[in-house]
């Protein structure tokens, strides 16, 4: 049985829990029904020494949940279509996050489909392949999603270690910023197909 992942796993840098939460698992119930993907990319921000961060500027409203406690969820909307899935990192106080940036589809596909408006048989990748398709192949929404708690049983959305060893891992630049570009803070299973284009 896949255990759930302690607050103690986000308290380091985002770059460390970045590359350890490779292989985990994304368990979003919906409706009674478990929506459950593997993470295969991903990728870090470092808070206030980050450019390409949110937190960069400092705290505000919008941003507060990636200044702590760890182990929550930090949702946004980007180019004002799409939600983006992030866990806070490092001590409270101490701004951090991981962006899930892609999911290997592992069960509830069908339903990832239905919401993703595509074919109940629809090719896997295009399901949760990209932070935008997986926020919507698992609904995930800033109203909804953004500052809870993915390390307590009751949450809706969790993650999880089923003991996946995810194999070799290559750091790549950060994909979709203008900031901070040439830092090698995006982490993706080699060779996994379900890795962003």
């Amino acid at each position: 049985m896949p255990k759930l992942l302690p607050r103690s796993f986000y308290l380091d840098p985002p770059d460390i829990v970045a590359r350890r939460l490779l292989g985990k698992l994304i368990a979003r119930r919906l409706n009674g029904q478990s929506l459950t993907g593997r993470i295969v990319e991903i990728e870090a921000y470092l808070g206030l020494d980050d450019p390409a961060a949110h937190a960069y500027a400092g705290k505000t409203a919008r941003n507060a949940v990636l200044f702590g406690p760890p182990g929550f969820a930090y949702v946004y909307f980007i180019y004002g279509m799409y939600y983006c899935l992030n866990i806070s990192c490092q001590p409270e106080g101490h701004a951090g996050c991981v962006l899930i940036r892609a999911l290997e589809p592992v069960k509830g596909l069908a339903t990832m489909a239905r919401l993703r408006k595509l074919p109940a048989n629809a090719a896997p990748r295009l399901l949760t392949s990209g932070p935008g398709r997986l926020c919507q192949a698992l609904d995930i929404t800033r109203a909804a999603h953004n500052g809870l708690d993915v390390t307590r049983r009751p949450s809706p959305l969790q993650v999880l270690d089923d003991d996946y060893e995810p194999g070799l891992v290559r750091e790549t630049a950060r994909i979709g910023i203008s900031k901070a570009v040439e830092q090698p803070l995006r982490f993706v299973i080699e060779g996994n197909p379900f890795v962003s284009r």
